[in-house]
């Protein structure tokens, strides 16, 4: 069942969804406008002949800035990592869904290419996947709306939330855009192999 504007409230009020900062206009039929940080990670190309799931890809990354008089332009084709402004956290009986603006999709903006799914229990900033599909360079500033976040009520809380122990969460207290750490799987199984 996808939370409404009402519902949204209430669980805002409650303390039980976490979305800082929040202001009432972000607050749609049944989502919540979320705006892009100033934080903007781009792939250095040049640095690695591909890019290789086993490592870490700290490296392969540069921190940007988006500046408040100007913006950062995303270029045809180009892929970066973008953050949302806001800190997000959920309770252990509810899931959010992350998606683009129409407005933003009609110019070929594209902010997630498969992490659009947050789990219960989730806490942090979410991480944008941020790609332009268009023919034509497209401007991203500081502050705008970047997206929306809708959310489900699950059938009983979850046995073990996002961040738990067990679960090995990666990104659970993300503040800034972060790189894949897909690496740790490899890590993790070479770990098993040598004990």
């Amino acid at each position: 069942m996808v939370l409404s504007d009402r519902s949204i409230k209430e669980e805002l009020a409650a303390d039980r969804i976490v979305i800082d900062p929040l202001h009432e206009r972000d607050i749609q039929p049944a989502s919540v406008d979320l705006h892009l940080d100033k934080g903007i990670l781009v792939f250095n190309n040049s640095s690695e002949p591909y890019i290789d799931v086993r490592k870490d890809l700290t490296d392969l990354t540069e921190r940007q800035e988006i500046p408040e008089d100007k913006p950062f332009i995303l270029h045809p084709g180009e892929f970066v990592l973008g953050s949302t402004m806001e800190h997000i956290e959920l309770p252990n009986d509810i899931v959010a869904r992350l998606e683009g603006k129409s407005s933003l999709g009609r110019i070929g903006l594209v902010i997630h290419s498969t992490a659009g799914y947050i789990d219960p229990g989730w806490k942090g900033n979410l991480t944008l996947e941020l790609t332009n599909v268009a023919r034509l360079p497209i401007t991203l500033y500081f502050g705008m709306r970047i997206g929306q976040i809708s959310f489900q009520r699950m059938t009983t809380e979850v046995d073990r939330p996002y961040g738990s122990s067990e679960l090995g969460s990666r990104y659970q207290g993300q503040s800034d855009p972060t790189t894949s750490r897909l690496h740790i799987d490899f890590d993790e199984r070479r770990a098993g192999q040598d004990g």
